[in-house]
């Protein structure tokens, strides 16, 4: 099992891509998504995106671990 971490493209130069997660922006490699752009969402894993997804899917997995975070408190 993997944990992927929704996040925001920003910038995008050659296969690097610049990335908002919660706030804290970070450079990751994008050769796994040739498809995404600039203003779409990505899942991340171990420095890569993995996955293009949609503003929604992103929204729904924040909340969730929002809820996950807020039952441990």
């Amino acid at each position: 099992m993997c944990l992927a971490i929704p996040s925001k493209i920003l910038k995008i130069k050659g296969h690097v891509a610049e990335v908002d997660i919660g706030g804290n922006v970070k450079e990751v490699n994008i050769m796994l998504t040739p498809e995404a752009k600039v203003g779409d969402y990505v899942l991340l894993h171990a420095g890569y995106a993995i996955q293009v997804i949609d503003e929604k899917s992103a929204n729904e997995i924040f909340e969730a671990w929002e809820e996950a975070y807020d039952a441990l408190q």
